[in-house]
């Protein structure tokens, strides 16, 4: 686990150990469809993470894909079946960070996104705000979803990479502290 901290307020900001607010937080992706002509947009309704920059992984974030939501029932059928995430067999989708370079407000964070018992590596760059006591964290990447065993793509309709996006409000994990 590496740490690396460009910017003294920004660790104060972010020290100790916080927990996501599932109630307060999303966790969507946008995948090209139709040769990128459609863009399918889901979120996912079942997850929850932690960020403690004194602890490896300082960055966990779990998620059921059994929970993905795109409007259309078909459709959130077809992603949880064996096409895409399998989620009978694979009930969850993992990303934990390998290091996190703190920089002003934001976070550069490298780690490893699992799932179907393949992992890959991912680089995302997120942005941080303190607002009364709690962390909103937004965070974007791209994610070669083939290489994650997720390769169904009738006449190569599918683009090969799906953009995933957090929004998430962390609350100060007291009990956490508690326990240490």
């Amino acid at each position: 686990m590496t740490i690396t901290n460009h910017n003294h307020h920004s660790s104060e900001t972010i020290s100790g150990s916080w927990q996501l607010d599932p109630h307060r937080s999303s966790v969507e992706f946008r995948a090209g469809h139709f040769w990128g002509l459609v863009t399918v947009k889901g979120h996912f309704d079942d997850y929850h993470g932690h960020l403690d920059l004194s602890t490896s992984p300082a960055i966990e974030l779990t998620i059921d894909p059994a929970s993905v939501q795109t409007g259309n029932r078909k459709r959130d059928r077809h992603l949880r079946s064996a096409d895409f995430f399998d989620a009978d067999n694979h009930p969850r989708v993992l990303f934990v960070s390998d290091s996190v370079d703190l920089q002003g407000d934001g976070l550069k964070v490298r780690g490893r996104l699992s799932a179907r018992d393949r992992s890959i590596a991912l680089e995302l760059d997120a942005r941080v705000r303190q607002v009364g006591g709690e962390l909103e964290i937004e965070a974007a990447t791209t994610a070669p979803h083939r290489e994650l065993g997720m390769t169904f793509s009738p006449l190569g309709m599918i683009r090969p990479r799906s953009e995933l996006i957090v929004k998430a409000h962390l609350i100060p994990n007291n009990t956490h502290r508690a326990a240490a």
